[in-house]
């Protein structure tokens, strides 16, 4: 049996791989303490979009600055999505510029979707002819069939593989779940067998030991489980389960000093481990990272959450998509309907647009004694209102899984709600049909923004978006936006709002834009004190 260790790799997703040589150092030792035999140290990757850290790439220069102790055999993982559809041996002689028996590495996992499994096997012979252990990690198992688990074990077969593991990405297995795929995999794979399981359900430590009743003898996992989302298989738990059966010494106490000194902090920062949200993405195969995402994202609310998980349910949420999220792109491709010409309501008036940030809260009464004393129109977004709202004009939205989840708040308020009602699905539309509607279409378009009588063309489902074209459509004399603070500079939202604002500012209508709060996008600034 052997027990491969992942935190660094698996938990350098919340970090960018971003850990100390230090806290290395410490987290090695407590490995060899523990008498694990792999510790996967990080990736290796040719990619190298923004900043990340040093087990991002994991190369031999690097490692030999490590105090590795002598017990431990240390692994990288590569990404098969970097060797699909490309030129094997070119990738890989990148990769590996070494031979193994001239590198601190000696495993090599391969991460890989059932669609590419077949083309990058070769890999596995190109890996051990210089020297390497090999291994494939089959993602995403839990939906699999008898039929495939058989093929894929046959192909495997052919090459010259050390161990074959299947991941329970979705963390939706369950113990007879896991008998089961190994009875399949076995029909066709005579070799060594790994899991890597996921703590969606709280069941990756008892998913782990069972499938070591079954023959499975290579075994992952993290401390705390730190891991994507849910988490993975907690070391500290399974060491304790099996260590009477493992030969050698087992000192935990560093493990626990670690723990207690870097890996609690660091999992209240980042807040992996499950939770009811991640329970149900088990339980209906939805992919984790949703979740993560938006418990990440102020923007959405516990509400929120449910109702994103309600409809995935029925939509489909295996495979993990920015688009079915954020930009919902597809929704909105087809032809673009609506009734309404913003020009009717907002004609030759400045209109402030509110966002959520804490900044139009912290100035909320400044904000407030601006629209008495000069009555612009005033634009909120979604059911956020930062200020009273009565102040407030219209209420827009447009993304369609937000607006499910918003659906039955719309009747709080009575300020009309502009949305392209006409375009939504039969569900959102019965749910607001009791609500006072502006039906304005939208067409989603990358980089374009173009403003219709009935519809508008923006280059994403964001709401700004469909406020800013509101208000250039309408004739506004000037925009003013308040409470967008703006993001981290590496969060994708702060990338993707910044390109929004240029595509905009290009745009052949574009109005002045003004923000009267503080904010890190490239707009200009005024004081609302001042106004």
């Amino acid at each position: 049996m052997k027990i491969l260790d992942c935190t660094l790799r698996d938990g350098g997703y919340y970090n960018n791989w971003n850990f100390s040589n230090e806290l290395i150092d410490k987290y090695l030792l407590a490995m060899s303490e523990i008498d694990i035999d792999i510790v996967e140290i990080g990736m290796r990757t040719l990619n190298n979009d923004g900043f990340k850290g040093a087990t991002a790439f994991t190369k031999d220069d690097y490692l030999e600055t490590l105090n590795i102790p002598s017990n431990l055999t240390i692994g990288v993982m590569i990404n098969a999505s970097e060797l699909y559809k490309s030129n094997i041996d070119e990738v890989l002689k990148k990769l590996f510029p070494r031979n193994a028996n001239k590198s601190k590495v000696s495993l090599v996992r391969v991460a890989c979707h059932f669609h590419e499994f077949i083309y990058v096997l070769p890999a596995a012979k190109w890996l051990k002819d210089r020297g390497y252990q090999v291994g494939f990690n089959i993602m995403q198992a839990s939906d699999r069939t008898e039929e495939e688990f058989e093929l894929l074990g046959k192909e495997a077969n052919k090459w010259p593989l050390d161990v074959l593991y299947f991941a329970d990405s979705m963390g939706s297995l369950v113990p007879e779940n896991i008998e089961e795929i190994i009875s399949w995999i076995r029909k066709g794979w005579n070799g060594n067998i790994g899991i890597h399981a996921h703590d969606n359900m709280h069941k990756a430590v008892q998913n782990t030991l069972t499938a070591t009743q079954y023959g499975v003898n290579w075994l992952d996992a993290t401390i705390t489980g730190m891991g994507r989302g849910p988490g993975n298989t907690q070391i500290e738990y399974l060491i304790t389960e099996l260590y009477e059966q493992r030969e050698g010494s087992c000192n935990i106490v560093p493990l626990m000093e670690l723990i207690e000194e870097t890996f609690l902090p660091m999992q209240q920062k980042y807040g992996w481990g499950t939770n009811v949200y991640y329970y149900l993405t088990g339980k209906h195969g939805i992919h984790p990272t949703f979740i993560q995402n938006m418990l990440n994202d102020t923007r959405y609310s516990s509400e929120d959450i449910f109702a994103v998980i309600n409809q995935l349910k029925v939509e489909g949420g295996k495979k993990f998509s920015f688009d079915l999220l954020n930009n919902a792109r597809d929704f909105y491709k087809h032809k673009a309907i609506g009734k309404w010409d913003p020009k009717e309501f907002i004609d030759n008036r400045e209109v402030l647009i509110l966002g959520a940030g804490p900044q139009a809260h912290d100035h909320a009464k400044a904000i407030e004694r601006y629209i008495q004393k000069n009555n612009p129109l005033v634009i909120g977004l979604n059911t956020k209102s930062p200020i009273d709202p009565k102040h407030i004009d219209l209420r827009v939205a447009s993304h369609p899984i937000r607006l499910l989840a918003d659906c039955s708040h719309y009747s709080d308020f009575s300020q009309p709600l502009v949305l392209p009602l006409s375009m939504l699905p039969g569900d959102i539309m019965n749910k607001l049909k009791d609500n006072y509607i502006f039906d304005y279409g939208i067409n989603i378009q990358v980089n374009t923004f173009k403003f219709h009588e009935n519809y508008c063309v923006i280059p994403s489902p964001l709401v700004i978006a469909y406020a800013l074209a509101i208000a250039t459509r309408g004739g506004a004399t000037n925009i003013l936006l308040a409470g967008f603070d703006g993001y981290g500079a590496d969060d994708p939202r702060t990338i993707e709002m910044e390109h929004l604002i240029e595509t905009y500012v290009a745009s052949d209508e574009v109005i002045p834009l003004v923000s009267v709060t503080q904010t890190t996008y490239n707009i200009p600034t005024k004081s609302i004190y001042a106004m």
